[in-house]
């Protein structure tokens, strides 16, 4: 993946060797939700508890730009989906904002969703349209999942940003009534829809940044074998040996790749509408 001279729109919000850095007022079972909703839950269970905690009074670093090349990734990734949404945006008559901040910590921190944790994974807050990473996941990636390269990367900050996408066009709320359905539900075509909007972004970053982000041989294959590695049923079958479909969150890995490829083939959010489709 090319992405080395990619622009930094200096949306970092960077809390790494600030400790727990603080933390939040309670947030009830509404924030509990949404967080679970966006969190991306590789391999670990459902039933990871968010803690609400007592406001510190602290305030957030300043957003800006890092020095690190793994600061710059992420910079020039979310630099890149901004270059990619805003026009798509600007087609239907709405304008597109990009999230609040990328925040990068260590171990936990406080979000408006709650507390949150590195073994959460990467995950979107609607409350304060942050996106939270923290970098040592990785390292994860790479070794638990198998899943190795840029674009693998690439594909989880992109599917995050498909979350914040999904709230600014009001997504986040529509699949409630859809729970009992099968399928697995609102919360599996929630997740699915951002697969897809992650495919939608690797079609069309090229394009939108003038080649600064942009793919290279192989890294479809590596965006296909991250979505495949972080499927439900993969992740079962790994953890718990056993495969519960009535447990799943996000998708099994056939449906995870199938979603990103449509995203990816057509360029097109409107094919990414996984809340009127059939059959997932």
């Amino acid at each position: 993946m090319r992405w080395q001279g990619g622009r930094q729109s200096g949306n970092i919000e960077d809390r790494r060797g600030r400790g727990g850095y603080g933390a939040v007022g309670g947030i009830g079972a509404v924030g509990v939700v949404a967080v679970l909703i966006g969190v991306f839950l590789f391999g670990e269970e459902p039933g990871v508890m968010i803690n609400a905690v007592t406001n510190a009074g602290q305030t957030d670093p300043a957003r800006g730009e890092t020095a690190d090349e793994a600061g710059r990734f992420v910079g020039a990734v979310e630099t890149a989906t901004t270059d990619v949404w805003t026009p798509l945006f600007r087609q239907v008559g709405k304008t597109y904002a990009p999230t609040a901040g990328m925040v990068l910590y260590d171990g936990a921190t406080p979000t408006g969703c709650g507390q949150g944790e590195a073994a959460m994974g990467p995950f979107y807050c609607p409350a304060d349209r942050k996106v939270y990473l923290d970098l040592t996941f990785w390292n994860d990636l790479e070794s638990r999942f198998g899943a190795a390269g840029d674009f693998a990367r690439a594909y989880v900050i992109a599917h995050e940003i498909g979350h914040h996408v999904q709230n600014l066009r009001g997504e986040l709320s529509a699949p409630h009534g859809l729970r009992a359905q099968g399928d697995g539900g609102g919360q599996v075509r929630i997740e699915l829809q951002a697969d897809c909007y992650a495919g939608v972004w690797a079609a069309r970053t090229g394009a939108a940044t003038a080649g600064e982000v942009d793919l290279e041989e192989g890294d479809i294959a590596e965006g296909l074998a991250a979505a495949s590695a972080v499927g439900d049923d993969t992740i079962q079958r790994k953890t718990q040996g056993r495969v519960v479909p009535d447990a799943f969150t996000h998708g099994t890995s056939d449906q995870r790749m199938r979603w990103f490829k449509r995203g990816y083939d057509t360029g097109d959010p409107g094919q990414c509408d996984t809340f009127r489709a059939p059959a997932l």
